[in-house]
Formats: C-alpha cells, sequence, structure tokens
C-alpha cells in the first residue's frame, strides 16, 4: 500500500505510449523532474509522482496499491482482466485517445480463410491469449492457441500457427510478411485506470483534479474557437451550420447596424467545406483558432 500522501501514477517508461504521456501531463501544466532513479519522476508543482515501469505491470502495481493510478494501453488492461490476473479490482477512469491501434485476426495473402469462423480447428498465434479466447469463446470457434512473445506475424512462416491475433496500427508490417487483415476484434488506445476502493479522500482529490486537468487539454485539443461577423437574421442558420457549438454568444456590433459579432466554442473540427457553407449564409471575417487549454 503506497502510504504517502502524493499520488503515485504508473507510466510506461519507453516507447510511443510513454512520449505521449509525458507530453499530455506537461501540457496540464505539470512540471516534470528526474530522481536519483529513472525509474521515479517527481513533479515540484503538483502532487504526483511518475513511476516508469513496464506496461505489463502497470495494471498490477495500481491493483496492489504499490501505485495509485495509471496510464496503460487497453490492450494490457483487458488481457490481464480476462487472463484472472487479479486485476478486477481496477476502474476504467478515463479514455485518452492516445496510441490508438486494434488487435486483428490475420491470415497469409494466399490463404483461403475468409472468415474468422474458418478459424475453426486451426492453430492461431498470438501474444493476447485472454483477448483473443474471449472473442473465440464469445463466437463458439474452438482454435489451438500458441502464445507467442513478439514476431507473432512471422508464425505462419515457421509453420508453427495458420494464423495469428496480433496489434495493427498501420497495417504496413502484416503486408510485409505476406500477412493480410482478416477481422478487428478489439479496439485499443490508452486509458487512465485507478484502483476501484482503498484510496483516501487526500488522493481522491488529487485524482479528480489531475484528471479534470486531461480532459480539458484533450477537449482543447479536440476544440476550435471560432469567431465571425453575421447578419442579425441569419444568426439561427449559421448556429446550425457551427459543428458541435453550445450555445454560441451573440454580441452587438457598434456602428453597424443589422450585423452581429458570434463566438462559439465548437467541439469538431472547422472543415473548408463549413467555412464556404456559412460564407453563403451570409458570415464573414470568419476566424477559426486553436484553443490551449479548456476548462470542463
Amino acid at each position: 500500500m503506497n502510504n504517502n500522501p502524493r499520488l503515485r501514477l504508473a507510466l510506461q517508461k519507453s516507447g510511443r505510449l510513454s512520449k505521449e504521456c509525458i507530453s499530455l501531463l506537461e501540457k496540464c501544466g505539470l512540471k516534470i523532474q528526474a530522481g536519483k532513479s529513472t525509474l521515479l519522476y517527481r513533479v515540484p508543482n503538483f502532487p504526483l509522482d511518475l513511476l516508469m515501469v513496464r506496461d505489463d505491470d502497470i495494471p498490477s502495481f495500481v491493483s496492489k496499491g504499490v501505485c495509485d493510478a495509471g496510464i496503460v494501453g487497453e490492450d494490457v488492461y483487458l488481457e490481464q482482466l480476462f487472463s484472472g490476473s487479479g486485476t478486477e479490482d481496477l476502474d476504467l477512469s478515463y479514455r485518452l485517445g492516445l496510441a490508438k491501434c486494434r488487435l486483428c485476426l490475420a491470415v497469409p495473402e494466399n490463404s483461403g480463410i475468409e472468415n474468422a469462423q474458418q478459424l475453426n480447428g486451426l492453430r492461431l498465434a498470438t501474444s493476447f491469449p485472454g483477448i483473443t479466447q474471449k472473442y473465440m469463446s464469445d463466437n463458439n470457434i474452438k482454435v489451438q492457441l500458441v502464445e507467442m512473445e513478439g514476431s507473432v506475424e512471422v508464425a505462419p512462416q515457421l509453420h508453427i500457427a495458420d494464423a495469428i491475433a496480433d496489434l495493427v496500427s498501420t497495417g504496413a508490417t502484416l503486408v510485409a510478411n505476406g500477412m493480410r487483415l482478416l477481422q478487428e476484434i478489439q479496439s485499443s488506445e490508452a486509458i487512465l485506470i485507478k484502483k476501484s476502493k482503498n484510496l483516501s479522500d487526500e488522493k481522491l482529490s488529487i485524482f479528480n483534479r489531475l484528471l479534470t486537468r486531461i480532459q480539458g487539454v484533450l477537449s482543447a485539443s479536440e476544440s476550435k474557437y471560432i469567431m465571425l461577423h453575421a447578419p442579425e437574421d441569419s444568426v439561427q442558420q449559421i448556429r446550425e451550420l457551427l459543428p458541435g457549438a453550445e450555445a454560441p454568444t451573440t454580441l452587438t456590433l457598434p456602428g453597424i447596424p443589422g450585423k452581429v459579432a458570434i463566438h462559439a466554442v465548437c467541439q469538431e473540427n472547422i472543415f473548408w467545406e463549413t467555412m464556404e457553407e456559412l460564407k453563403k449564409a451570409g458570415a464573414s471575417a470568419i476566424l477559426v483558432l486553436p484553443i490551449e487549454k479548456m476548462m470542463v
């Protein structure tokens, strides 16, 4: 049990997700400093410490109370959950939308297999036996799982499996190894997890403050601030054109009768097509600005 009054957050120690998480926390205004150990980082301007570990260790570290919370790939979290690794007491608190990928079934390019049902009775290589077996059981497909630690895509070439279940980002690795995508069985992204019980009120308060900052940064990255001038009789039409806008602000323009200024935060991207439609509706002086921070 971690009795330190500061919140301890577990992160992956290296790789794409580690870099994206550090960048996210820095955008939250956190100053991250390395300590004497490369495993422990301290945040001097917020009651938070970061423990940099292997991604496979993050769910168990949080479950056992070594850390209070963690950011981990959903694939790792679900694999341990479905494998019965004692992580059932964790809460999936927030989906971060980082490091997105998919766990997919794939077969050799020249294979006659066209759907997952045709894998019945065949050998399937994977590094995710828990997720894969659950999918197969849910779909009444019986396969012989071949567990591998890595380089799953070469299993058919080595004649140790007829198909694979592996993480896919762009699909380039599959193509390079003569494989083709058969079916997605699980999507994955970075998630924020915490222990469902036993967090003190003080630490829960710190966690909620951190979560609020993370939500604000992620919401800002997906939003735009739009300003424009419009005829008063076109305000309703223009409001309907603004994607994801909630209650835009309408201001009078001194010295310009019949026109108003409209300011809005839009939760979706503003495309050129949207701006062209706004122009047709009578809008002018259209400005679309990025948002650095936003409290939701």
